[in-house]
């Protein structure tokens, strides 16, 4: 059972004065509303509102809420939770940009299906930049060989990379981290692949601290969204 959800205007103004506040480019800021366990209104409501990128975490769910339902065409639907190895063939067939690639052999996999699609995916890297048993993504260490050997995949595009904070209060800390990615997204883009462009970076808590650090894509979901009371 999904959530029935729409945008909160006044929250969304407040993000775009962050947005201009810290960036002098603000038009290049793409917001992410992430739509994961609500209904296909809140889908609506995010294009109503012009964002053109909605964000879920599960590829079942997706297929559940866009099932019939005809997608205005300036949405894309990007992945930003973790894809099973199983799923990798439905994600292709969905998502226009695929935000959690965490390991080589997923990487492969979207390649495969993305060959049989005749189609260019497009990734991000995810980087467990907080070091957290808990969180998906390449090591710090790894993430440069990783990026070498996935950019040979003729059929994957690597747009950029993707990370979640570390869990904790802590602001230096957060923004140590965040700093860290960025610093990391720019190796990749200037010795490796110059496509990588973009860093997802940011969520309802912390994304003022993302933007201070170069974020281009913010993951907004619980600031961005009022939930509608069923009666």
């Amino acid at each position: 059972m999904f959530l029935d959800a729409t945008i909160n205007k006044s929250n969304l103004i407040n993000i775009k004065k962050n947005i201009k506040k810290y960036n002098s480019k603000p038009n290049k800021i793409q917001i992410i509303a992430v739509t994961k366990n609500f209904s296909y209104c809140a889908i609506q409501s995010a294009n109503e509102n012009k964002i053109q990128i909605v964000g879920e975490n599960k590829v079942q769910e997706t297929i559940e809420k866009i099932k019939n339902k005809k997608l205005p065409t300036n949405i894309e639907i990007h992945l930003i939770g973790h894809l099973q190895s199983n799923k990798a063939k439905k994600a292709v067939n969905i998502y226009s940009t695929i935000q959690s690639v965490d390991s080589i052999q997923i990487a492969e996999k979207i390649n495969f299906y993305a060959k049989k699609n005749k189609k260019k995916q497009k990734i991000f890297l995810q980087i467990n930049i907080a070091k957290q048993k808990t969180q998906f993504g390449f090591d710090q260490e790894n993430i440069y060989n990783a990026a070498e050997t996935i950019k040979k995949l003729k059929n994957i595009q690597i747009e950029g990379v993707m990370v979640i904070a570390p869990n904790t209060k802590n602001k230096p800390t957060i923004n140590q981290a965040f700093k860290k990615a960025k610093e990391i997204k720019n190796k990749i883009q200037k010795n490796i692949v110059s496509t990588c462009r973009f860093l997802s970076a940011g969520m309802s808590n912390d994304y003022d601290i993302a933007l201070q650090n170069g974020a281009t894509h913010l993951r907004l979901g619980t600031i961005l969204y009022n939930k509608i009371e069923q009666k």
